[in-house]
């Protein structure tokens, strides 16, 4: 197995049994990157000097034998739109080109205080509004198994990363399917933890209600450990909540023997690929074999799940984006001749096509006269999506359906539609609505050789259930363990 290949959880005890260096595996990973992201374009930010700086210092830290943390010596990449103190963070946008926050947000500080190396920040779509990080202000990021393909958005720079072992884990935001959906076409496991399970503060705000920040990893059991790294109160965001944080990593290989998994027919209806259709259903027939009890149920409100967070999502941009005037924050208009002019112009320049469209429609949502027709009554259908899971969670421990409905589509085939690039996220929409947790990974390839995501949805805190129900499929299979083949040839590994 090459060095890059590892998982976080082989790092840290090679690390700790000393037969990897710190120093040595981060000077790999951050050679890998100038080598390879040419051709993927993962990054925006490489922390070269500050990556190497704590490699060093946890190789002492090993040799005085003091106390290593859950993630001593990892390769991590982060989205840039979460703050990293000291390291540019720009949300893929003009407006924040030149920002280098003051602070750690709360998952970074949980990062450095467990030992972990950040690598650099990664590309996004702009704001995080997108699904196929082709709305960039820098650069288009491209999947790793095929570059004439997107690795899905808006958190497509960290799902490439870590599917081209640029990173042996890394953090995304997921507001309608932002983790989950890259992940799906990545072939990487991503999860959406519970809204308020891990803390928003330091992440920069795009749909304030759906946003929660999420992981990549190649494995399960990473997932479980990064997790677990992250989560937890935090008094600097007053949506997390007190919940006692599980060891996610303990009885995750319990199985599913008795496990009700359920079905719902509608997110199995016309228009999902024949391909991503038939590993779904290969799939469920392993969880039966494993000793699960599969069972039909239904979402009736699945149909305006996209309609419903189109508003929500857009009236909250619109409101969280209006600090972005020229005055308080990032870039400012040249020579404006007056406030409006310092607005208008600030705005325009710095913000780019995607991000205006939904400015606009957010605005539109939330204007006089137009807001109980579409604000109010979106809230309204929100609630009745979620009753629809409590309903169906009666009956079952967790819901399997598709993460997308496509394995995968091409750089620029729905650039140039926004209701067929909105319908990406169809699958995974409705658990940021509803607030409950999902995690995605591989269940198969399509007939081009592009990985299928499988998408496992639960209670509200019952994240250790997904992970055990996820773990069950993922040791039985290898779909995991597949990588694809880059085109450059220059890495130097060993």
């Amino acid at each position: 197995m090459r060095l890059s290949e590892y998982t976080a959880l082989q790092i840290k005890t090679k690390i700790i049994s000393r037969e990897i260096r710190p120093i040595d595996l981060t000077e790999h990973f951050i050679n890998r990157i100038k080598n390879i992201d040419t051709d993927v374009q993962a990054y925006l930010t490489i922390n070269e000097e500050d990556a190497i700086k704590r490699a060093t210092q946890l190789e002492k830290k090993i040799e005085n034998s003091g106390n290593i943390g859950l993630l001593a010596g990892v390769p991590i990449a982060v989205k840039d739109n979460i703050c990293t103190k000291g390291l540019s963070t720009t949300c893929a946008s003009k407006i924040l080109k030149n920002f280098i926050p003051p602070y750690d947000a709360f998952v970074i500080k949980r990062l450095k205080e467990e030992d972990a190396i950040i690598l650099g920040k990664t590309n996004l779509d702009e704001f995080a509004m997108g699904s196929s990080t082709e709305n960039s202000a820098y650069k288009i990021t491209r999947n790793p198994w095929n570059s004439e393909y997107v690795p899905g958005g808006s958190s497509g720079g960290s799902a490439a990363a870590v599917a081209a072992d640029l990173s042996v884990m890394a953090l995304g935001s997921d507001t309608g399917g932002s983790v989950r959906q890259p992940a799906a076409l990545c072939g990487v496991v991503g999860i959406k933890p519970t809204y308020g399970r891990v803390s928003r503060f330091g992440l920069i705000a795009f749909g304030s209600s759906l946003d929660q920040i999420g992981t990549f990893t190649r494995d399960v059991k990473d997932a479980a450990l990064l997790l677990e790294v992250i989560a937890g109160h935090d008094s600097h965001d007053s949506t997390s909540l007190p919940e006692p944080v599980p060891d996610y990593l303990r009885e995750i290989d319990s199985g599913v023997r008795g496990v009700r998994i359920g079905i719902p027919k509608e997110y199995f209806a016309d228009g999902l690929n024949r391909d991503v259709h038939n590993a779904l259903k290969g799939a469920l027939k392993r969880y039966e074999q494993l000793g699960a009890k599969i069972i039909d149920v239904s979402l009736p409100h699945t149909e305006y799940a996209v309609a419903v967070y189109y508003i929500v999502a857009n009236a909250e941009a619109s409101s969280n984006l209006a600090r972005y005037d020229g005055v308080r924050y990032g870039y400012r208009a040249s020579k404006p001749h007056g406030i409006v002019d310092l607005y208008c112009r600030t705005r325009s320049e710095g913000f780019g096509t995607e991000v205006k469209r939904r400015i606009m429609l957010g605005n539109y949502a939330l204007s006089s006269g137009y807001y109980d027709a579409y604000y109010l009554k979106a809230s309204k259908v929100r609630s009745l999506i979620k009753n629809d899971f409590d309903v169906a969670f009666q009956t079952v421990d967790c819901i399997i359906c598709p993460t997308s409905p496509v394995p995968g589509f091409k750089i620029g085939e729905r650039a140039k539609n926004p209701l067929e690039m909105y319908l990406s996220d169809i699958y995974t929409i409705p658990a940021n609505l509803a607030g409950i947790p999902g995690i995605s990974l591989p269940c198969g390839f399509s007939q081009e050789g592009l990985p299928i995501g499988m998408q496992i949805l639960g209670k509200h805190f019952e994240e250790k259930k997904l992970l055990q129900i996820a773990y069950a499929f993922e040791r039985e299979t290898d779909f995991h363990t597949k990588k694809p083949v880059l085109k450059s040839s220059s890495e130097q590994s060993r």
